[in-house]
Order: structure tokens, then sequence, then C-alpha cells
């Protein structure tokens, strides 16, 4: 995959910001698609979640998640700082709002790898959030990722692979879809959702455009 480092933007047109919401079943690989797709858009920004879910190995608080206690999770829904949250086997899950709109006001786009329940609650709050679906290329793969990975009981797999199904189901409230059967393809496919989205009329700053275009002398003498 080709990346750069400068500017992704339209050229360097001045566009409006925007949030990408990356759902999939648990094992789907999300973290190692995002991750191949972030050195190549500097503009694309990571929303660390809120859980109350114990760390896992490597894990680092502020990094992957912001680790929290039940008690420090119902304060933040007290005092409205998610702009989305859900429970996913047992445990809560949440996106604090200030980060989000701080950046998609920078004129930045804002990632994030949240569940079904969540993008919904973004959807009906941001409807032009785009909302990007990440598939195992089989159940049986996904099984075997989830067991591979080491960190979760039987009983918590079976859930996972249970909830899963469910998942899918939901793939029709989804802008676009993604089957990771080659992190390569599946980042790359990512990067180019995220460039398209960028390329819309509807995040140009069409002042700053109708300034840039007035016209002047020397576009006139150059022109005669």
């Amino acid at each position: 995959m080709k990346g750069t480092q400068k500017d992704m933007r339209s050229g360097g047109l001045k566009t409006k910001g925007f949030l990408i919401v990356l759902s999939g079943p648990s094992g789907a690989g999300k973290n190692s698609v995002m991750n191949a797709v972030f050195p190549t858009i500097p503009n694309l920004k990571y929303s660390v979640s809120v859980t109350t879910r114990p760390p896992r190995a490597g894990e680092v608080h502020a990094v992957h998640y912001f680790f929290c206690s039940e008690e420090e999770f119902d304060q933040m829904l007290k005092d409205d700082l998610l702009l989305e949250s859900a429970t996913f086997v047992g445990y809560r899950y949440g996106t604090p709002k200030k980060f989000v709109y701080e950046q998609i006001e920078a004129g930045n786009a804002v990632i994030m790898d949240i569940d079904i329940q969540g993008a919904a609650q973004i959807k009906a709050k941001m409807p032009e959030a785009v909302l990007v679906f990440l598939l195992p290329p089989t159940p049986e793969e996904l099984s075997k990722r989830l067991r591979l990975r080491g960190s979760d009981s039987e009983e918590v797999i079976r859930r996972r692979l249970a909830k899963s199904r469910e998942e899918v189901k939901h793939i029709v409230d989804y802008d676009y879809f993604i089957i990771n059967d080659d992190l390569n393809r599946a980042a790359e496919q990512l990067r180019q959702i995220i460039l398209s989205e960028w390329c819309r009329v509807s995040r140009i700053d069409l002042d700053y455009l109708q300034q840039l275009w007035k016209g002047g002398s020397d576009l006139e003498a150059n022109e005669s």
C-alpha cells in the first residue's frame, strides 16, 4: 500500500472534517486494519473509547482505551460527556464527545471502532457520519482468530461468536463493507473510502472556494 505524509485533504482545499465509524465482529481485525491506514493519512485521528473492561496484555491506558470503573462510567453519562455508549459481553463502552467534535472542527477525519449499538446512536446524532462494516471472510475463520488471540475464556468466545451472527444482520445499516481476508487489501479499501469521502462536494468550505476563484486581473490577463 502506497502512502505519503502530506496533507491528504483534496489537494489542500479546505474541507470539513467528518467521522468514520468502523464496526464488525470481535476478531474481524478492526485494529489491524486501522493501524495499517494511519501512517498513510496524517489527517486521520483515532477516537479512544472508554471502557469498564480490564486491559488485555499489551494494552495501554489512554492509547488503546481509557480504562475506568463502573462508577466513573456512570459519572460520565451523568455529565453528558459521551457521544454514545453500549454494553458488550458484560462490559460498557463509550466515546468521549469532546475529542470528536474538536477534531472535526479542525478539518480532520476521526475514526472509531465501536459495535452496532454505538454506531446506531452515532448515526442518529450525526447522520453525516460514514459507517463501515468489517467482515471476517468466514465464521470459521473468525472462530479461529478469537481462539488464537488467547485473551478470552471459552465461554466469552462462544458469546462473541453468537453476537457476531446478530451483528452481521445489521450490515444493511452501513454505508460500506470490507472483507478482511487480506490485511493489505482491506486496509487499502478503508484508505480509499476515507479519501473518497474527503472529496464529497458537501465537505468543501464553499466560502473559501468562492474567494479563491473570485477572479482577478492576473487570471484575466493570462487568459486574454
